[in-house]
Order: structure tokens, then C-alpha cells, then sequence
């Protein structure tokens, strides 16, 4: 059966997209003068590559870096004369969201390809707002489409657009694509300039050895935020009786009353959780794990007060 795109929590549309920015103040997600967020504790940190802008020319004085006189000018005036830089004041902000099939599903308030999408929004209305540059890349099981970053609103719209046909399209007769992921990481690798800030939202299974060492490599030249998705489901079974999944004309039925199945049901969860954790702390990046059981907001909150817990009062 066909579910009609207005369907709330199971299909994402344009103006509910555009509808996130007005939630941009609720959650501080980029940096102010008295608070830095975990994303963009990593906007103006390291200095990397195009990650510094020339500034000007000045006389070279006692203390500076030799490495950076300007032998031209010291030449031309006969005094030594040092180049200055500065941190350039904008990244580029890349944000990779999956719209698979196996994102499509959810048993809580909305379908993982709906938090997918708002996680996005969210992310791309809150850079605009902070005058950087906005752009990414929205990857399913057979397609990617790739936007350049720019600091304007027809950018982020471009995004949003295209994420919209790509959430529309979902359908459970899809045939999934175990490598997308790997695909579409290889693929920033290729566009993504040093220094960039990269904001990942994927399935929280989307994690394979494959994967792991693409985000890897990655990481060696810009800075990651990861946000894996689940559902309730992805992590417990239910104790519901005898269940049948079907998919591509395969039939399993699953007892659920079965405590070790279930067990075993959640070990397998607990071990990808795990591997997000262990690569999120490899790589030095923040983990921002969000479900489909809670509003997003308030998991972004939740999170941002783990890594800036309140002061008591």
C-alpha cells in the first residue's frame, strides 16, 4: 500500500524543511562569544591548508616566524618585510544525509528518513545563520546528488530540494545498497577542500569496516560530526509472538517470545553502538546518536548539555 506523501512523521516535504529554521535559537548549535558548541568547537580550531588567509605585509619585527618573510617585497624596499595571516572567518560546512531504504521505517514519532532530513535542515539553516558557507551531498542506494557549498539561501533551498525528491522516492521495494555509504564518503573525499566541516547523518548500520575507514581518511583532512540514526526497534524486539518479515519476496518469521533471540537481538545493537563510540573517540570527533523516539530538539539539548553541563545554581 502506497503511504500518501502529506502522511506526517513518514514523508518529509519542502516546508516543513524550511519550517526548522525558526527552531535554529532553541538548540545553540554553532559557537557565541560565551559558548562554543561541540560543532563548532571544531569551527575555529585547527589551521589547516586553505584554513588561513593572507592578511597583509608589514615590516618584519623581532619574534616573527621567519618562515613567513615575503622575499619579493624584502627585496624590492630592501628591508626585511613578514607576511601576516588570519583564521579564515568561514568554512565550508558539508553535510552528507542518507536517504536509503533501510531509513525507511520508524516506530516512534517520525521514520529515520525524517530525522534524517529535519537533522539536516536544522544543521543547514543554523550554518546559514552563522554566515558560513552551506552545502552537501544526499546519498541513497542508487543515486547521489552533490551541492556545492555557498553562503546563500538558494544553496541550502537547492539541498533541501533535493533531499525532498529523495525522501519522496523511498519505497519499501527498494533494493538496498549495503555500500552507499562507502560510495558517498569516497566521493567527499574527492570535492571536500582541507579544514571543511563535515556533518554525517546516516543509519546507525551504515557502519562497516568499508565505511569505518573511509570516514577514517576523512577525517585525516576535515573535521567530522557524526549523527547515527536508529529506531526503538533497531535496538529491542518486542516480546509480540510469532512475527513475518518479507522483503524481495524472502519470508523470516521470528519468534519474539524466544528470550535468547532477543538477547541476541540486542547484543548485535550493542556491538554497533559500541563501534560508533570507539571510532567517534579514535578520531577525536563528537557523537551525537539521535532516535525517532524523541523530538529533536530535545535530543540536541540533551546533548549539548553533556558537553557543557549546566553550572548549579
Amino acid at each position: 500500500m502506497d503511504i500518501l506523501p502529506s502522511q506526517p512523521g513518514v514523508r518529509s516535504n519542502l516546508a516543513e524543511l524550511i519550517e526548522m529554521r525558526h527552531h535554529v535559537r532553541e538548540v545553540q548549535l554553532f559557537s557565541t562569544p560565551s559558548r562554543r558548541s561541540p560543532l563548532i568547537g571544531l569551527h575555529h580550531s585547527k589551521l589547516r591548508g586553505r584554513g588561513v588567509d593572507f592578511d597583509q605585509v608589514r615590516v618584519y619585527q623581532a619574534g616573527d616566524d621567519v618562515r613567513t618573510i615575503d622575499w619579493r617585497v624584502t627585496a624590492r624596499t630592501q628591508e626585511p618585510h613578514t607576511k601576516l595571516f588570519h583564521e579564515e572567518r568561514e568554512r565550508p560546512i558539508f553535510i552528507m544525509v542518507e536517504q536509503s531504504q533501510r531509513l525507511f521505517f520508524g516506530s516512534g514519532l517520525m521514520f529515520k528518513s525524517v530525522l534524517a532530513a529535519q537533522v539536516a535542515a536544522l544543521i543547514g539553516w543554523a550554518a546559514l545563520d552563522h554566515n558560513d558557507r552551506v552545502g552537501g551531498l544526499v546519498f541513497g542506494d542508487a543515486e547521489q546528488h552533490e551541492i556545492k557549498p555557498r553562503r546563500s539561501k538558494q544553496s541550502l533551498l537547492q539541498l533541501l530540494n533535493r533531499l525532498v525528491r529523495a525522501n519522496q522516492a523511498l519505497h519499501t521495494e527498494l533494493q538496498a545498497n549495503r555500500e552507499a555509504f562507502g560510495q558517498a564518503l569516497r566521493r567527499a573525499r574527492e570535492v571536500l577542500r582541507p579544514g571543511s566541516l563535515v556533518i554525517v547523518v546516516c543509519d546507525e548500520r551504515a557502519l562497516t569496516e568499508s565505511s569505518e575507514q573511509q570516514l577514517s581518511l576523512l577525517a585525516r583532512h576535515t573535521d567530522l560530526v557524526l549523527f547515527p540514526l536508529s529506531d526503538p526497534l533497531d535496538h529491542a524486539l518486542p516480546a509480540a509472538g510469532l512475527l513475518n518479515f518479507v522483503e524481495h519476496g524472502a519470508q523470516l518469521e521470528l519468534d519474539t517470545h524466544d528470550s535468547d533471540l532477543r538477547q541476541t537481538y540486542r547484543s548485535l545493537a550493542d556491538t554497533r553502538q559500541a563501534a560508533w563510540v570507539r571510532l567517534a573517540q579514535k578520531l577525536g570527533v563528537p557523537l551525537l546518536p539521535l532516535s525517532t523516539q524523541s523530538a529533536l530538539v530535545d535530543q540536541l539539548r540533551d546533548h549539548l548539555n553533556t558537553f557543557h553541563p549546566r553550572k548549579p545554581q
